[in-house]
This record gives C-alpha cells, sequence and structure tokens, in this order.
C-alpha cells in the first residue's frame, strides 16, 4: 500500500522576532488568569493573534516503508528509511540548503527513574543501551544504602563505557503531604464519610493519620481534597482542631502513604526539608550531576541551595520542579536562578485544573527555550506501560509532543522504577523521539534564546556556527572544559549532532542531559591542531561521522582554549 508523508511548515507569532523579546512574550504568557484567553478566544472569524498558527501541507505518495524499529542498536538500519522521509519533506525554506542532510542519533533525552525493577547491574547496563541518558534517584523512596548501590553501578558503568556517558539526577522528596499506614488497603465508595486527622499511628476503616501539622489550618470546608493527583477525590465538610471531616466524591482503594493535595492550594510547608538537606549532603558527598528540587515556590529557595553548593565546592545544576500553584506567578524568576526546569505534570494537575497543563508545558518550555536553560516534561509519559508491554497511542502522541515543542529531556517515572517492562518503554520512547525528530524542519532560523547571553560574544558564533551547520548540513564539534559553550549550542538546536570535546569527566556527564550534544571525553594536549585531527579521527572510528563528511569546528566561549580570550572562529573541516 502507497503511503501518503504529509509535512507541515508552522509560523507561529508566539516565536516571531516581531512580537516582542522573548521575555516580553514569556511574561504575557505567565498570567495564569488569561491562559485559556491566550489560545481560545476568538473575534468573529478571527483568531486571537498570540494563538494564531499558520499551516502548509504538502502531500507526496512514497514507496511502501518499514516500521522504524524499536531498538537504539537498529539506528543504522533505518539511516535509508529517515533519508526517504527527509527528502519527500519540502519545507519551502532556501535556508535548509541543498547539502542538508538527516541525523540519525537521537537529540532528545531520556530520563529513567531507578527502583526495584532497574536497580541491578544487569538492568542499568541494558537501560543505557536502550537509551537511557540520565539516572534519576527518588529520594521519596529508598534510603541512602540503595541510592548509594545505584549510583557506584552508574558509575561503574561510565568508568567502562567508550562512547557513552549516564548522568545521575537526584531528586528531592520534598515538602509532600502524605497519608498515614494502614493495616490493609481500605476501599472506599463515593457518598461515604471519611475522616484525616493529625494524630500519629491514626488507621482505620473511616479515619487515616496525615505527615503534616499545619494541614488543618491549610484546608477549609468547600475544598477539594486529591489522592495520588485525583485517583481519589475527597470533599472537605467540615473540620475540628485535630481532624477534617471529608466526604468521598471519587471512591477507590486508599492504601498506606499516598499522596495529598488540595486543589488550587500549596502547603505553607518549607521548598526544602530536613530529609532534603540530609539527601543533598549525599548527593554532594557521590557528586552527582544535579539536583531536581521538588515544590519550588520562589527563588530564594534556589539561591540558598546554589549558596550551600557553593559553600561545599559543589558543580551540580539545579533543576527546578514547576509543580504547585504558587511557583506559577513567580517561574520567571525561578527559572531565572536555576540551571532548568522540570514540568512535573503530576503535582501541577492536581494543583491547578487540568486543562491548563498542557497551555503550562508549552510555555514553560518556550521560557526555557528563550532563557538558555534546560528543560524535561515528565510524568505518565508511559504510564500504561507499567502494566502492559505497549504504550497508548495517547501517550506516543504525548512524547511526540514534547518533542516537538522542543524540550531537551522527556522522563520515566513508575515505568523504569517498578514497571514491569522497563526496557520497553525506554525502546518506544526511544524510538517515538527517534521518529519524530525525523520529521522536524531542518535548516530553520534559530529563534533569539533571550537575554542570558547577550553580552558575550559567544552567542553571535553559536548562532552562526548552527546556521553554518544548518546550510551544510553538518555535524558541529566543539571543544570545551565548563560545558558553556556546548550548551549554548544546543538552546540554538542545530539540525546536526552536537559533538562536545571535554576533558573534564564531570562537564561530560553534565552535558548528557541537553538537546543534541554527543559529550565525549578526551584529554587534550597543548598543540591544537593534534587535538582537532584526533577529535575527527575518534569520531571516524566510532562511526559518528564519515571519511570526506564536513564538520563545523566552533572556537569560542567563556574560557578560552587554544586562542586568545578576544579570538573567536568557526572552521570547516572535511574528516
Amino acid at each position: 500500500m502507497s503511503q501518503v508523508v504529509a509535512t507541515g511548515s508552522i509560523q507561529s507569532t508566539l516565536l516571531s522576532p516581531d512580537s516582542g523579546s522573548a521575555h516580553d512574550r514569556a511574561q504575557k504568557l505567565l498570567k495564569l488568569a488569561t491562559f485559556s484567553s491566550i489560545v481560545y478566544p476568538l473575534e468573529g472569524n478571527k483568531c486571537s493573534k498570540l494563538g494564531s498558527r499558520s499551516f502548509h501541507i504538502s502531500a507526496r505518495k512514497s514507496a511502501p516503508v518499514e516500521v522504524v524499529p524499536v531498538s537504539p542498536k537498529d539506528d543504522s538500519k533505518i539511516e535509508e528509511h529517515l533519508q526517504h522521509l527527509r527528502g519527500v519533506q519540502q519545507f519551502g525554506d532556501a535556508s535548509a540548503g541543498m547539502w542538508s542532510k538527516p541525523s540519525f542519533r537521537r537529540k532528545t533525552k531520556i530520563v529513567c527513574t531507578i527502583g526495584p525493577s532497574t536497580d541491578t547491574k544487569e538492568m542499568i547496563w541494558n537501560l543505557a543501551e536502550a537509551g537511557m541518558n540520565v539516572a534519576r534517584l527518588n529520594m521519596s523512596h529508598g534510603d541512602h544504602t540503595s541510592h548509594q548501590k545505584v549510583i557506584d553501578l552508574v558509575k561503574e558503568y561510565n568508568a567502562q563505557a567508550k562512547d557513552n556517558v549516564i548522568a545521575i539526577m537526584l531528586d528531592t522528596k520534598g515538602p509532600e503531604v502524605r497519608s498515614g499506614d494502614l493495616p490493609q488497603p481500605i476501599t472506599l465508595n463515593s457518598g461515604q464519610e471519611f475522616t484525616f486527622t493529625i494524630q500519629r499511628g491514626v488507621g482505620t476503616a473511616d479515619c487515616v493519620s496525615v505527615n503534616y501539622d499545619d494541614f488543618v489550618n491549610d484546608v477549609e470546608a468547600g475544598d477539594m481534597l486529591l489522592v495520588d493527583g485525583g485517583m481519589m477525590s475527597f470533599l472537605v465538610r467540615s473540620k475540628t482542631h485535630d481532624s477534617v471531616k471529608c466526604e468521598v466524591i471519587d471512591g477507590g482503594e486508599l492504601k498506606s502513604r499516598r499522596h495529598l493535595n488540595v486543589r488550587g492550594k500549596s502547603a505553607t510547608l518549607p521548598s526544602i526539608t530536613e530529609k532534603d538537606w540530609d539527601d543533598i549532603k549525599f548527593g554532594v558527598d557521590n557528586q552527582v550531576d544535579f539536583y531536581a528540587v521538588s515544590f519550588v515556590k520562589d527563588a530564594e529557595v534556589v539561591h540558598e541551595l546554589k549558596n550551600y553548593l557553593k559553600s561545599c565546592g559543589a558543580d551540580i545544576h539545579v533543576i527546578v520542579k514547576i509543580e504547585s500553584a504558587d511557583s506559577i506567578p513567580n517561574l520567571h524568576s525561578i527559572i531565572t536562578a536555576s540551571d532548568g526546569a522540570m514540568v512535573a505534570r503530576g503535582d501541577l494537575g492536581a494543583e491547578l485544573p487540568i486543562e491548563e497543563v498542557p497551555l503550562l508545558q508549552e510555555e514553560i518550555i518556550i521560557l526555557c527555550r528563550s532563557m538558555g536553560k534546560a528543560v524535561i516534561v515528565a510524568t505518565n509519559m508511559l504510564e500504561s506501560m507499567i502494566v502492559h508491554p505497549t504504550p497508548t497511542r495517547a501517550e506516543v502522541s504525548d512524547i511526540a509532543i514534547a518533542v516537538r515543542e522542543g524540550s531537551d529531556g522527556i522522563m520515566l517515572s513508575g515505568e523504569t522504577a517498578h514497571g514491569k517492562f522497563p526496557l520497553k518503554a525506554v525502546k518506544v520512547m526511544h524510538t517515538v523521539a527517534l521518529r519524530t525528530e525525523a520529521t522536524i524542519p531542518g535548516g530553520q532560523l534559530p529563534p533569539n534564546i533571550g537575554q542570558v547571553f547577550k553580552n558575550h560574544m559567544s552567542e553571535m558564533f553559536a548562532y552562526h556556527a548552527t546556521m553554518m551547520s544548518n546550510t551544510l548540513g553538518t555535524s558541529t564539534v566543539v571543544f570545551t572544559r565548563t560545558g558553556f559553550m556546548a550548551i549554548l549550542l544546543s538552546h540554538y538546536r542545530p539540525s546536526g549532532t552536537i559533538f562536545a570535546f571535554t576533558d573534564e569527566k564531570r562537564v561530560q556527564q553534565k552535558l548528557a542531559l541537553y538537546q543534541g550534544v554527543c559529550p565525549i571525553y578526551m584529554k587534550f594536549c597543548n598543540d591544537a591542531e593534534a587535538t582537532f585531527t584526533r577529535a575527527l579521527d575518534l569520531l571516524q572510528k566510532q562511526g559518528m561521522v564519515k571519511e570526506g563528511e564536513e564538520v563545523a569546528l566552533v572556537q569560542s566561549g567563556r574560557q578560552p582554549i587554544w586562542r586568545f580570550q578576544s579570538i573567536h572562529n568557526i572552521q570547516v573541516r572535511k574528516v
């Protein structure tokens, strides 16, 4: 059967240079009361300017093609297939160039939560080979002994792997409000009365403890209480000095230590608890690469953590998790203070109306892109694969949307932590991301990434290196000791892979998160030309570039290597 391949060129005033600075556009988007009005308002037959999209669709029949394989080992097999897909797409943009070539290395990075299903040496090796780029430690579960085991295994893998590296992310528990222990699960039905109390050790058929002493003060009659993000819901009817009496709205099975949210409210707890500080010190001792900080409400939390890390001499990047209602008004300052953000859609959808979550996701990605920050989309991406071997079609679309919106990373939680099919989940995520990236137009004008790099010459060179890479269809080679230039290039999203050579192991690991960056550890020598030659030989030996292929070599950044501070250059070299 012949196949019709349709491609769309999407122009949005959201990213138009005529629609104001990236900062101004992002600020306009971050007014909670106007999320819906930004996208949906209609005046007569005219769409709102900010939400408008114009689509140009072209279709061409192609020869029958095979389904894209689900393993990264099969990447070489789909080269011809991807070339064909690129070939039939006509984007109508001359900047793509007649020499434009596809890139077959997946650019969007995969974050995997490690848990009981995957905390063995064999599974961590298999996850890495299947496509994992970042190993996430969820400090809400397990103890330091179990997490130490995982850290040691990841470091062992990194020491042995020749052409791959896995970063380590420590995700703090944060100020979670949870129900207490129950002797056995309780089945609750709609209309039934149920009580939550701040008294310790209560666990009966009609009452359970809560681990938060101010819980009674934070809720009012009429509030909606959600269990596990909405799996069960309770309407608050009344309260006493130590108890909250509720009516079951959506029943189900209540188990021990379930997560509790109040719709539209955040708990009046510090973002970093005493347990979190212990976990953060554990991360410093083990030299993790990233902290994902839960329930960040303002920038002061980020400053406090960064000051602590500076006092420890720890070079660990801080990723803020956007998951509470209180974080939205302060979104710009929070992300400015951080090294990146995670769209934690579970709690975000519990504290805010669920219809706002996809709008917030897109807007957070746009804001992070405009500010040169990493961004990860998380929660429920392949939730059904916790118990099923194949995903729902909606989940596949969810991954594709996050990739097309420009997320640096996409995350698996329970799917790999305690799911039945962790490797299949990673392979599905890898395949969907790779297939989606093959349809994203290359050679487009890089968007203005905002004010964060405005006073540095490197931004101009990153821009021109991206344009050169896109026009000639080349990969980009950069040498870095801090990761700065590789990260800057990543945010411009060149069509080719960014091969980032560094002689710092920690920098190599951090770069594993950033979109399109292939971090490679290599010792530098004093002779620049000899180092360039060694780097290109290494790429050729590992099959990352071919003989006769051209690459764009960039020398720029904050810390000069083999150049004077005032000299920046871009070269095109043939392998």
